[in-house]
Order: structure tokens, then C-alpha cells, then sequence
């Protein structure tokens, strides 16, 4: 019997499970509940890499993801004056550089839309070709207020008041995922949050003239760091990140936007090179969003038939540049192994975990202790940054060499039931 499926949150991961699920079984009726009344498609750069290529390779969106990725040349360091003092490549896929710049890079929006899209065209395609009665719905502007579990359902209570029950519920629903909340308990949810002790806004800004391909990172006295990244777009994205006034800005996250962005603003005042540009830019700019950096590790990973996917989940940080990589491996696990079961959901939740697990935990394997490094407090501490920073930008190219094939890490499970493209 086909299942009823609820999915909270239409980011990355919800639409891509979505695509799966009713490739596996068209007769799957599966509903996607957004809060807010359309796409979020603001956001920053995103990397594709690795196993997340491969599963959009099997998706057949890899060209599409491709035709829109920007167009960035790799990355700079710069001092005050604007002077180049080191410059990284790009990495390419399927190869761990150090560098910021990945081969396949792409704006968070656009990937959403490309997702979204997708979804909807298969589900026009199936109706068309009467391939199956399920279908697929999305419900902007709406959300899950409460939820009560049994054997073989949950019952959801909507914000508009309507009751419904579903076989699953997926919680897709980002970081700060309220369905977690609900369905786990106020006290796990808190400690799934760990804080890697930097606080960050992102926003665009018109470019100027100059602005190329290179992204442009500069370090400022009092933990602070500034990157632009231009992207052969009419748009300049500012990343601000800083291990400085931390409980004060812990404090305004709660505050309006307008708040945050003075609170952003008197953080990085003085700090020296376009910074005033870049301050005055984000003042007038439309998509600021700042948060408290961290990592989401949740011991399990569904509780009864409440899963979750993605960064409600398993959030890895931007620092890590494996965000899409997470989701679209659990998206592809978890509906891998709900169409191999068949019916028998606790036993696809239990097979999700077990095989999801191991590099979840990979990719959010990052050295802290060491973060701290690359926030100095004084200008000597930046200048010997800088000069590390050169000597590796040099040294880098000459002794990498790239791993064997046999030893690239976790493979792709392989699930015929999903019926992709080999």
C-alpha cells in the first residue's frame, strides 16, 4: 500500500526526497508544508561535491545544476591596502584542497528552484501518463502546530487548523527545525545544538567595478573576518564572521533585522580595508540573515514516524562545505530504504540510520580546537596568518596528491528500487 507522506520544509532536501520518493512509487502521496509563502531562494554559495554529485547524477539534474553554477576562479587573501598577499585555486571534484572555491559551485537559490522545479515536472509527467494515483502537493505559508504519534501514523495539526494523518513525517525544516523540537522535546533539541563560537551575517550587495572571479578574504584586529564572492554576478555576497562580542550578538538573534544589522555594523566598524563599503551596503540590502554558527548532532535520527533529514538532522556548518552533500545523501538513503521496505517504515528508519550514519559523521568531523586560529585578536597574530597562509598557498600545489579511487570514502549504496539512472 503506498504511503502518505508529509514533508516540513521546501529548502534542498525536502523537494530532492520528494523527486525520489515518487520516482520509486508513483502511487505515493506526498505533501510539502513550507512556513513561508514561497521559496526561500536567498542564500549564498553552495558546493557541490563528491557523493552529492554522484546522487544528482542518478537524479538526472547534475547538467541543470551545472548550466547555473558561478563562475568563481578561486581566492585571494588581501591586506588592508587591497594588496594580494596569497591566492588558491579551485578544488576540484572529488578532491579534498585546501582552498575555498570548489570546481562545481552554486547559489543556494538557484538550486532550490532547480529542485522545486524538477519535482513539479515529474508529477505533471506521471498524472499525464497515468503512471499512478499518488500525487504531490506543496503548502506555502503553513505549518505543523502539533503532533501525536501512534503505531502506524502520526496526526498533524495544522496552522490553519486542519487535522490530517500520514504514514511519515519528515522533518526538512533547516537548522532550527521546529518539527524536531516537537518531536524529540525541547531538552534534546537544545543539546543537538553545538556552537562553534563564531557568529555570522550574510548579504549581497551591488558589485563595482574590479570585482572579478577571485573571492576576496581579509582579516581584521579583534577575531574578525570579511569575504566577498563576486562570481561573475551583478551581485557582490558579503560573508561577515567573528569570534568577537559574542554574547552581545548571541543576544540580538532574537531582535528585528534592523537590530542585527546595527549590532553586525558596530562589530566591524574600523576594521579596515572595503569594509565601510560593505557595511554601508548592508544597511540598504534586502536579504540579511545572521546566526551563531554550529553544528546540529542529533544522537538519533527519527523517533517513532517522526524522521529527520537533512540540516534538522545533521546540519554540518559552512564551514565544512558539505551542507548539499548531507542532505542529498540522506534524501537518497532514506527514500531508498523506504522503497525497499515497502511498508515496513520502522525498518526503513532503522536501515536510514544505520547507513546514513557513517558519513554524516564524516563530514561533520571538524577540528575546533583549531578554528580559533584563523580568528587572531592583534595585528601580530594576523600577520603571522598571512604569512602562513603564503607559505601554504605555495607549498600546497606542489606536495598534494590526489587519493587513490579505491579509498574516496563511503560509496553510494546502490537501491534499484528507486528506478534512476545507472
Amino acid at each position: 500500500m503506498p504511503l502518505n507522506i508529509l514533508i516540513v520544509g521546501a529548502g534542498i532536501a525536502g523537494p530532492a526526497l520528494a523527486i525520489l520518493l515518487q520516482k520509486a512509487d508513483p502511487n505515493s502521496k506526498i505533501t510539502i508544508v513550507e512556513r513561508y509563502s514561497s521559496l526561500r531562494t536567498a542564500g549564498q554559495q553552495i558546493d557541490l561535491k563528491t557523493q552529492g554529485v554522484e546522487i544528482l547524477q542518478k537524479m538526472g539534474l547534475m547538467d541543470t545544476m551545472k548550466s547555473h553554477c558561478v563562475n568563481e576562479t578561486g581566492l585571494e587573501i588581501l591586506d588592508t591596502s587591497g594588496k594580494q598577499l596569497a591566492l588558491f585555486g579551485i578544488n576540484p571534484s572529488g578532491e579534498k584542497r585546501l582552498t575555498l572555491t570548489s570546481e562545481c559551485e552554486i547559489m543556494r537559490g538557484d538550486a532550490v528552484e532547480i529542485l522545486y522545479e524538477a519535482s513539479l515536472k515529474q508529477n505533471a509527467a506521471l498524472k499525464e501518463e497515468r503512471a499512478g494515483k499518488g500525487e504531490l502537493v506543496y503548502e506555502f505559508n503553513k505549518t505543523i502546530t502539533d503532533l501525536t504519534q501512534h503505531d502506524d501514523g502520526v496526526d498533524v495539526t495544522f496552522s490553519d487548523g486542519q487535522k490530517k494523518q500520514f504514514d511519515l513525517v519528515v522533518a526538512a525544516d533547516g537548522q532550527g527545525s521546529r518539527t524536531r523540537r516537537m518531536a524529540f522535546g525541547q531538552e534534546a533539541n537544545d543539546a543537538a545544538f553545538k556552537s562553534l563560537g563564531v557568529h555570522a551575517a550574510y548579504y549581497s550587495i551591488p558589485r563595482i567595478q574590479g570585482e572579478g572571479g577571485l573571492a576576496k578574504a581579509y582579516s581584521a584586529p579583534g577575531r574578525r573576518l570579511v569575504i566577498t564572492r563576486t562570481s561573475g554576478r551583478p551581485m557582490t555576497q558579503v560573508l561577515l564572521f567573528t569570534m568577537g562580542d559574542r554574547e552581545k550578538l548571541r543576544k540580538v538573534y532574537k531582535e528585528p533585522v534592523e537590530k542585527q544589522k546595527e549590532a553586525f555594523a558596530e562589530a566591524y566598524r574600523g576594521a579596515g580595508w572595503e569594509t565601510e563599503r560593505l557595511l554601508s551596503g548592508m544597511a540598504t540590502c534586502t536579504d540579511f540573515y545572521a546566526h551563531e554558527v554550529g553544528q546540529i548532532r542529533m544522537d538519533q535520527l527519527y523517533k517513532g514516524r517522526v524522521v529527520l533529514l537533512g540540516d534538522a538532522a545533521y546540519c554540518p556548518s559552512p564551514f565544512t562545505g558539505m551542507g548539499i552533500t548531507c542532505c542529498l545523501i540522506g534524501a537518497y538513503v532514506l527514500a531508498g530504504e523506504l522503497a525497499r521496505h515497502g511498508n515496513d517504515v520502522s525498518r526503513a528508519l532503522k536501515g536510514y540510520e544505520e547507513i546514513a550514519r557513517p558519513p554524516i559523521n564524516d563530514y561533520q568531523d571538524l577540528q575546533t580546537k583549531f578554528l580559533g586560529n584563523f580568528f587572531p585578536s592583534s595585528q601580530l597574530g594576523i600577520w603571522v596568518l598571512r604569512k602562513l597562509l603564503w607559505v601554504v598557498s605555495k607549498v600546497e600545489p606542489i606536495t598534494y596528491r590526489p587519493r587513490a579511487e579505491e579509498n574516496q570514502g563511503w560509496k553510494v549504496p546502490e537501491y534499484p528500487e528507486l528506478k534512476l539512472q545507472s
